[in-house]
């Protein structure tokens, strides 16, 4: 189907989450550093004004080993190029990382919160998903350690939290995000819903989306469920979204179960429109599955490989040189994570000589006060509650790569 795409839509300051757990650690400056790093600014406390310097200790936790390891490895791996660059650079600021494994468990990425704490750990970029990233905020605040979530998006992970904040755009913003854009550019459409019920991330999207798209007028004429129990038929779904006359297929989901019903839809003779959200980055270098079966799906994201910046560009390179892969989403979101720490230890005038929950406190002082150009937004602030405030992209996969508007 033709659409005229958005290429940005509505920014909303609400809230994020994802999860993380397991065990590496570096800091060698990277000789494939890119030329150019993101720009930030921001206030810095009269008191310590210059003073800001030292190594610090980030810990990073995703799920590095499991059915969710290319979020987790994605974050750890720009993460680290961030970090590589910032140390290459010889500023006042370096850092020492270490990573580790939670295969998207709370438990584990609990577990692997106070390993990183034995280690030394003084600030956290994560966990990676939704459910990892809650349970550890809850440690995270009760232990006075500033934490900063690279991909996690719903609104449970900061609620209350004072030293928690989200690089992320969050569920509600995406949740309206898709039904503007539908409003704007498919209000005839006869939308199906299909999501997963047993998940914070998926119902958080399809509840905001249901609810943005009914004061908008659009016309949903089926809605179907699943559980991570029954992710692998969505038979029932299609052909309920399809007896139902639907034209476009609304994803809140991953990109494992989005790939089974590209392939199930295919195998139907089933043609809507896909619309898909950030969570379904990946699904065109997932281990066995035809990009051909992604063709003409649209999504929200906040990220392009195939973007034409300086940053981006230099980034891509950098990140293909290291690892052989083209990042995703999520290793854009840990890498502006890294550059949003150093911009507001600079800001808070911290030293690695200071304890984490000193920095901490400095921290949640500064991060209000900062800006930063990132690889996932022009611009990016953070309110006093956490979330960040920048607006997705729409981008329809064409010949296996994402293009923005034409």
């Amino acid at each position: 189907m033709k659409k005229k795409f958005l290429a940005l839509m509505t920014a909303s300051a609400l809230a994020l989450s994802l999860a993380a757990c397991g065990g590496s650690s570096s800091s060698a400056a990277s000789s494939s550093a890119a030329s150019s790093a993101p720009a930030s600014s921001g206030a810095t406390s009269g008191a310590a004004s210059g003073s800001a310097g030292g190594t610090f200790k980030i810990g990073v936790i995703g799920p590095l080993t499991g059915e969710n390891a290319i979020y987790g490895q994605a974050v750890a791996n720009g993460a680290q190029i961030a970090v590589d660059e910032i140390n290459a650079e010889g500023g006042a600021i370096q850092f020492e990382m270490k990573s580790e494994d939670d295969v998207a468990d709370g438990e584990t990425s609990v577990n692997a919160y106070h390993n990183l704490q034995d280690w030394g750990m003084q600030v956290l970029v994560g966990p990676t998903t939704t459910g990892a990233s809650t349970a550890v905020a809850a440690e995270a605040y009760n232990d006075r350690v500033f934490m900063l979530t690279p991909s996690a998006s719903s609104t449970d992970v900061v609620s209350g939290k004072d030293n928690v904040f989200q690089v992320c755009f969050t569920d509600p913003n995406q949740g309206i995000g898709a039904a503007d854009y539908m409003a704007e550019n498919m209000a005839d459409s006869k939308i199906a819903v299909i999501y997963r019920n047993d998940d914070a991330y998926s119902q958080g999207i399809h509840d905001t989306f249901v609810s943005e798209a009914a004061a908008k007028g659009l016309e949903i004429v089926y809605e179907g469920t699943f559980t991570a129990d029954t992710a692998t038929d969505f038979s029932v779904q299609l052909t309920g979204a399809q007896s139902a006359g639907a034209d476009t297929v609304f994803l809140p989901i991953y990109y494992q179960p989005a790939s089974v019903i590209l392939n199930q839809a295919n195998a139907m003779g089933y043609e809507p429109t896909f619309f898909g959200v950030d969570g379904m980055d990946g699904i065109l270098t997932m281990e066995g599955f035809d990009p051909a079966l992604a063709e003409g799906v649209m999504l929200l994201t906040p990220f392009s490989a195939d973007a034409t910046d300086e940053l981006t560009q230099n980034f891509v390179a950098a990140y293909q040189a290291a690892y052989g892969d083209i990042p995703n989403q999520f290793a854009a979101d840990a890498y502006d994570a890294v550059y949003a720490v150093k911009a507001a230890l600079e800001a808070a005038g911290c030293t690695s000589d200071m304890d984490a929950a000193t920095i901490c406190e400095a921290m949640v002082a500064a991060m209000p006060t900062i800006s930063v150009d990132g690889l996932t937004g022009k611009g990016m602030t953070w309110a006093a509650t956490g979330e960040v405030s920048k607006a997705p992209m729409a981008v329809v996969i064409k010949d296996g790569v994402y293009t923005l508007p034409d």
